[in-house]
C-alpha cells in the first residue's frame, strides 16, 4: 500500500511538472503574438486613419463610427501615438456619434478615451457637453469642476462653470469661481457684475462688491456709476451724491453722472443743488429739451414760477413739436394758479387758469399722453374757474381794443403772456 502511495505522488509531481510550460517558450508566444499584431496594425491602422479623416470630412457619420471602432479596437494608438493622435481619435469617435445624436455612445467613448488620457482638457470638454445633452447637470458640474482644477487659469472654464453654477442656484460656489476669475481678470466688468448679482442672490450686500470695485479702479468711472448706481436703489442717495461728485470732478463732461447726481439731490430734497446738476447738463447738452422740462419742475417745486416759466418756453424753444413740452407750460400755470388763486376767484386767476387750459390742449394735440394733464377738469368747471366770455363781456373797451388781456396783480407778475380772446366771445 506505502509503496502503490509513493508511485501515485511520483507520478502526479511528474505529471504537474509536464504541464507547466516553459518561460522562454511562452516569452516567444507572446512576442510572437506582438509581432502578429504589429505586423497587422502596419497594414490596417494608416488605411484606416485615412478613411477615418476622410468620412468624417464628407461628413459621413455612421461610417466615421464604423472605422473608429476598428481603430479603437486594434489600438492603434498605441501602435504609433504620432501617426494615430489618441485625443483626434477620441474626439472625433465622440463628435460623430454627436452628429448622429447619440450622446450616450458619445459618453461611452470619451470615457474610454479618459482611460488612457485623464488630463485631456478637449476630451473633459466634450464628455461635459455630452453629459449637458442628456440632462446629467450634476455630472456635468462635477466635469467642469475637473477643468478648473486642471486648467485653473482658463477664464473659459472658469465663466462656464460660473454659469452652471448660477443655473442651479448654488451662488456661494459661484461666487468662489467668480473671485478666481477676477483674481486672473481685476478689470472683467462682465465678472464683477456677475459677482454682484451672485451676492444678491445668495442673500448677501452687493454694494460691498460695487464699493470695493470701485474703490481698487478710482480711474474706471463706470464703476463710479454702477456703484451710484446701487447705492440710489438701497436709497442712499446722500452716498451716491459724493461718489458722483468725484466722477464729475474727473470727467466734467459725463452727462450720465450729472443727471444721476440731479436724481440723487431731488431724492434728499436739495433741489438747488439738483437745479445746479441740471444746469452744468444743459450746458453741455443744450439741445436735450427734456433737461429744461426736469428744470422747469424743480423751480415748481420751490415755487419759484417765473424761473419754472422759463425753463417751460426753453424747452419749448428747443423742439416745437413736442407734446410734452408745451403740457410743462400748462402745468407751470395750473401750480401758479393753484397757489395764488382766491376766494373767490380774480379776473387774474381766471386768466391763469385759461391760459393752463389751452396749453393742455395743445400738448394733446401734439401727442402729450402723460399722467399730469387738468384739461378735464378745466373744461368741467370752466364756467366757476376760467376767464370766458362772460368775463370779457364785462371787460372794459380798452381792453377790448387791444383784443388781448394779461394778468396785472403782482401775484403774476412773472406772467408777460397775453390771453387772446376766442371768436365766439363777439
Amino acid at each position: 500500500m506505502g509503496r502503490l502511495q509513493s508511485f501515485t505522488i511520483s507520478s502526479l509531481v511528474f505529471i504537474l511538472f509536464m504541464c507547466v510550460p516553459p518561460e522562454r517558450e511562452t516569452g516567444s508566444n507572446l512576442a510572437k503574438e506582438k509581432a502578429r499584431l504589429d505586423s497587422l496594425r502596419n497594414k490596417r491602422c494608416p488605411r484606416l486613419m485615412s478613411s477615418a479623416a476622410e468620412y468624417y470630412r464628407n461628413r459621413d457619420w455612421k461610417q466615421t463610427v464604423k472605422i473608429y471602432s476598428e481603430i479603437t479596437s486594434l489600438d492603434c494608438d498605441e501602435w504609433n501615438p504620432i501617426f494615430a493622435p489618441p485625443q483626434e481619435i477620441y474626439q472625433y469617435y465622440a463628435i460623430a456619434y454627436e452628429q448622429m445624436g447619440k450622446f450616450d455612445s458619445s459618453e461611452f467613448v470619451l470615457l474610454d478615451g479618459l482611460q488612457k488620457l485623464p488630463d485631456n482638457i478637449e476630451l473633459r470638454k466634450r464628455l461635459a457637453y455630452s453629459y449637458k445633452r442628456q440632462g446629467k447637470l450634476n455630472k456635468e458640474i462635477i466635469e467642469y469642476e475637473r477643468l478648473a482644477d486642471l486648467s485653473p487659469e482658463d477664464i473659459n472654464i472658469l465663466n462656464s462653470l460660473s454659469k452652471l453654477y448660477k443655473d442651479n442656484n448654488r451662488y456661494e460656489d459661484q461666487i468662489l469661481i467668480i473671485e478666481m476669475i477676477l483674481k486672473l481678470d481685476g478689470n472683467n466688468e462682465i465678472a464683477q457684475s456677475e459677482l454682484a448679482l451672485a451676492f444678491e442672490n445668495s442673500g448677501r450686500d452687493p454694494l460691498d462688491v460695487y464699493r470695493k470695485r470701485y474703490e481698487d479702479n478710482l480711474d474706471n468711472l463706470s464703476y463710479g456709476l454702477d456703484y451710484s448706481d446701487r447705492l440710489m436703489q438701497a436709497d442712499f442717495h446722500q452716498d451716491a451724491v459724493i461718489i458722483l461728485k468725484s466722477v464729475i470732478k474727473k470727467d466734467p463732461t459725463s452727462k450720465i453722472a450729472y443727471r444721476k447726481l440731479a436724481e440723487s439731490c431731488i431724492k434728499i430734497d436739495d433741489l438747488e443743488e439738483a437745479a445746479i446738476a441740471y444746469n452744468a447738463l444743459f450746458k453741455i447738452d443744450p439741445r436735450d429739451e427734456r433737461i429744461s422740462i426736469e428744470l422747469s419742475n424743480i423751480f415748481i417745486e420751490i415755487a419759484d414760477y417765473d424761473k419754472a416759466l422759463k425753463w417751460a418756453d426753453k424747452s419749448i424753444d428747443i423742439n416745437s413739436e413736442n407734446g410734452d413740452s408745451y403740457a410743462q407750460k400748462a402745468k407751470v400755470y395750473y401750480y401758479g394758479w393753484d397757489n395764488f388763486r382766491k376766494n373767490p376767484f380774480s379776473t387774474d386767476d381766471r386768466i391763469v387758469a385759461k391760459l393752463a387750459y389751452n396749453y393742455f390742449i395743445i400738448a394733446e394735440n401734439k401727442g402729450y399722453r402723460g399722467i399730469f394733464n387738468k384739461k378735464a377738469w378745466l373744461d368741467e368747471n370752466s364756467k366757476d374757474v376760467m376767464y370766458g366770455k362772460a368775463q370779457w363781456f364785462m371787460a372794459e373797451d380798452k381792453v377790448k381794443r387791444t383784443r388781448k388781456i394779461k394778468p396785472v396783480s403782482a401775484d403774476y407778475f412773472w406772467i408777460t403772456e397775453a390771453l387772446i380772446p376766442e371768436e365766439s366771445w363777439k
